[in-house]
């Protein structure tokens, strides 16, 4: 019972922070050129919010939980330390994931013309800021249970 109910205050702190990650999901979209949306979400596939025309932001959310699972214990089994990125190349473009926190992720879609340098650097700053965001958010919910 008192897991249920942290669960849920946690939630709805992380909902009430998806206005300030919207924000940054928008300003990423604009500081890097043909990036076509942003999704924002928990470890485990909770879209915490999105920025996406194209896709559906749940199924993405959900794929984005499953690759970074493989990618964890794949970085695990490597000892390369703590999962930071993924990126995947098709043939129309990117998928990139990006870890925000301990709690939460960030994957971009962006086309093929992408300079991906510049994806990465600006996407590892927004992670680090919704990090932030969902850190503040899931410390008010701490403090109302």
């Amino acid at each position: 019972m008192r897991r249920t109910l942290r669960q849920r205050t946690e939630r709805k702190q992380l909902m009430a922070a998806e206005p300030d990650v919207l924000e940054e999901l928008r300003r990423l979209r604009a500081r890097v050129v043909d990036v076509t949306g942003a999704l924002a979400a928990t470890s485990d596939g909770l879209v915490l919010a999105h920025d996406t025309a194209t896709v559906e932001p749940e199924g993405v959310a959900a794929l984005t939980a499953a690759a970074l699972g493989v990618s964890q214990s794949l970085a695990d089994a490597t000892s390369r330390g703590a999962f930071r990125e993924l990126l995947v190349r098709g043939e129309d473009g990117y998928v990139a994931t990006y870890a925000a926190g301990p709690a939460a992720v960030l994957t971009v879609l962006a086309g093929q013309r992408t300079n991906v340098g510049r994806l990465h650097m600006e996407a590892r700053r927004s992670g680090a800021r919704i990090a932030d965001l969902v850190g503040g958010a899931l410390s008010r919910a701490e403090h109302h249970t």
